[in-house]
């Protein structure tokens, strides 16, 4: 079944757009709910520890702005760019980060990351399930490079090809709408990252045997619900209040464990 996010996402941030601090609780529930932000924090921490407070950051293809929100809160001297393909959401998160006045070092504007290059500028590039999307990704990655300063790193979170975009065998579709690619495998985009001028790269599998699982649970099977009928937004409290505390420990299971392998990719890739 392919999946459409976009009407799901513009429903929900009509209900959370009423008041800052609901998309604040909202921010807050996505990152107990997507096991992919779970990793992308630790990184970010880890990460914050050795580029220091003040550090220029980019987040490339910045969505609705959950991970800015994220990173203002690690260091109040990091300047944080959102780079976002769409009008809509640069000028949503432009209005709610100006409502938190915090505009004065968080900004968003508008870029294809395929052209986009500003040498040397950023100490830190995240990029979050957005590779998937675009076609032209060894540009993008060459862009990254190039607008990273001496010792920067770039954080990407992507789908694998072991299972990603819920894609188990060559005659499934990808699950989600939007991707191009139905996931990477592990030695290619590293070839490629190589290719782009990187060369210190470390890779680790996400989403595991317990975190596919509670993906299923959390997402996979509400999204495909509220894609059938809007109805479902009434039953999905209820629903998460069955299933949460089973995804809780499932997700910790997965950040904690080495995986094998995983439908997920997290990527660290230095500029020495």
């Amino acid at each position: 079944m392919i999946v459409k996010y976009d009407p799901i996402k513009k429903a929900l941030g009509h209900v959370f757009n009423l008041h800052p601090y609901m998309r604040v609780l909202f921010y807050k529930m996505l990152d107990v709910l997507l096991l992919r932000a779970w990793y992308i924090k630790r990184e970010l921490k880890k990460i914050q520890k050795v580029i220091g407070n003040e550090a220029q950051v980019l987040d490339a293809g910045s969505g609705f702005g959950q991970y800015v929100y994220y990173m203002s809160t690690l260091s109040k001297r990091w300047n944080i760019r959102g780079a976002e393909i769409k009008d809509e959401q640069i000028a949503d998160c432009n209005q709610f980060f100006t409502r938190l006045k915090l505009n004065n070092r968080i900004t968003f504007f508008k870029a294809d990351l395929t052209t986009f290059s500003e040498p040397e500028q950023f100490n830190l590039i995240l990029c979050v399930d957005v590779m998937e999307h675009i076609e032209e990704d060894v540009a993008v990655f060459k862009n990254f490079y190039n607008s990273l300063q001496l010792g920067g790193v770039l954080l990407i979170s992507t789908p694998s090809d072991k299972g990603g975009s819920d894609v188990h065998d060559n005659d499934d579709a990808s699950f989600i709408e939007e991707h191009v690619r139905e996931g990477y495998n592990a030695f290619d985009i590293k070839e490629k990252l190589k290719y782009a001028g990187f060369t210190r790269i470390d890779i680790k599998y996400s989403y595991g045997v317990t975190g596919s699982l509670a993906w299923k649970l959390s997402m996979k099977y509400p999204i495909i619900m509220l894609n059938t009928s809007k109805v479902f937004f009434v039953f999905l409290p209820f629903y998460y209040l069955l299933v949460m505390p089973v995804c809780l420990i499932l997700n910790y299971l997965d950040v904690t464990r080495f995986n094998p392998e995983g439908t997920g990719l997290v990527i660290k890739a230095w500029k020495c």
